[in-house]
């Protein structure tokens, strides 16, 4: 019989090929492009440190600009192993030109753009052969100077694969064997589960590029109809080894897939997988929204401000006795802090636990309280009038709280024993007359 009663129970599943996967930065290339940001040098080289924190092995940089080149060179500068610091560049020498200026940059990303709408109507050219001739040319341009590639097949969930692009990427293949692939779902139309054909299924286009020889394979998916992370897990599932991912998800339109999202499912789920080091990801989280701007939902997953936060009677009840009822992971897995909350749906096991923290604060002794306590009740019904009578909108604060413990477990006793010293005074007295 099997028993789950902590995270330590719980099997992890394989990846099914059960080969070495990785991350690819892209929050200061594609992330930057998030309409309202601005990326100041500082901010780059502080989200590069981040990154080094975790682990994630590669970012991609622009190299266009003073800027980038001034944030780019002190990253190198630092002299990480991780994340490598990558170029990216559009299909033309000029482009790669950039990059090779850039010492210590040995690799780049190339933008190779397959759909009919991006060949035809973007950039302007009259044929699919053209657009052919342009990519192996970047290509083979960037490997006669030395330089590693990556292949930015932009919009393959949109194109004609079977007819334009694989046999492209077998050109691109037979010019740079080990030519990181990166199948782009630009405006995510990408779907993950295996039974869907051409143009949509990530899972398909995985298999097929594995079946023409590609050594190694990356997603790059967006996430306009909210599938990125499921489809950049899918990709790892059949095949690919890399993944481009933004932290928070930022990016042009809906965003990226975001790297805290599937590198927390590599690292709890997945079997064998303790690479990356999330413990700075929460403050990297509030790094983003205090200098960036960034606003971060209370219920994001991994590093909202909400996560690890219980108010109703029965999930509170449950993680007081054991959090493992209702949280996946242990807050200190992200850097993140457990919060008992009460509010409207709070039960008395929630008051009684609280009202113990207050009470050690208030008296430096380690006291136990029964929930049945009357004093418990009472500040029970007091929170509820509260709230009966709409005069609350919000939790109550651990300021408020101690009050209430003021009131009913210090003030009430003295109270009491003011009474009861009367009483005994009363008493004497009269049985003086």
């Amino acid at each position: 019989m099997k028993i789950y009663r902590s995270y330590e129970d719980l099997p992890k599943i394989k990846l099914p090929l059960g080969q070495d996967v990785f991350i690819s930065d892209s929050t200061i290339r594609d992330g930057s492009q998030m309409p309202g940001i601005v990326m100041k040098k500082r901010h780059k080289t502080e989200i590069y440190e981040y990154l080094h924190k975790i682990g994630i092995e590669k970012l991609e940089t622009f190299v266009f600009n003073d800027r980038d080149r001034e944030a780019a060179k002190e990253m190198l500068d630092r002299g990480y192993e991780f994340p490598e610091v990558t170029g990216w560049a559009r299909a033309n020498p000029k482009d790669i030109d950039f990059v090779l200026s850039m010492d210590g940059i040995k690799e780049t990303g190339i933008l190779m753009s397959v759909s009919d709408s991006h060949v035809l109507d973007k950039m302007g050219l009259k044929s699919r052969e053209e657009a052919e001739k342009k990519y192996t040319d970047a290509l083979q341009y960037a490997v006669d100077h030395g330089l590693k590639t990556r292949a930015h097949i932009e919009d393959m969930t949109r194109a004609d694969n079977e007819g334009f692009v694989f046999p492209l990427i077998e050109k691109l293949l037979e010019i740079d064997p080990d030519c990181i692939i990166r199948l782009c779902d630009t405006v995510g139309f990408g779907i993950p589960f295996p039974g869907v054909d051409e143009p949509y299924g990530i899972p398909h286009i995985t298999q097929r590029l594995r079946e023409i020889g590609t050594k190694n394979i990356e997603t790059h998916i967006h996430d306009d109809f909210g599938m990125s992370v499921a489809c950049s897990i899918a990709g790892y599932w059949y095949g690919a080894n890399w993944s481009s991912l933004t932290f928070l998800g930022i990016g042009e339109r809906a965003g990226n897939a975001e790297l805290e999202k599937v590198a927390l499912f590599l690292i709890q789920r997945v079997e064998g997988f303790e690479k990356y080091d999330l413990k700075s990801i929460t403050e990297f989280a509030r790094f983003m929204e205090r200098e960036i701007g960034i606003r971060v939902p209370r219920n994001k997953s991994v590093v909202g401000k909400n996560i690890f936060a219980h108010e109703s009677g029965i999930h509170t009840a449950g993680i007081i006795k054991n959090p493992f009822t209702y949280e996946p992971y242990p807050p200190e897995l992200v850097g993140g802090k457990r919060e008992l909350m009460i509010g409207d749906s709070s039960g008395l096991e929630v008051i009684r636990f609280k009202v113990e923290e207050t009470l050690n604060e208030l008296m430096h002794v380690d006291t136990k309280i029964d929930k049945s306590d009357p004093r418990i009740k009472s500040i029970h019904a007091d929170i509820q009038k509260l709230y009966d009578e709409e005069q609350r909108v919000s939790a109550i604060s651990d300021e408020e709280l101690k009050r209430f413990v003021e009131k009913y477990f210090m003030l009430d006793s003295i109270i009491d024993e003011h009474s009861s010293n009367e009483t005994d005074s009363n008493k004497k007295r009269m049985n003086k007359k």
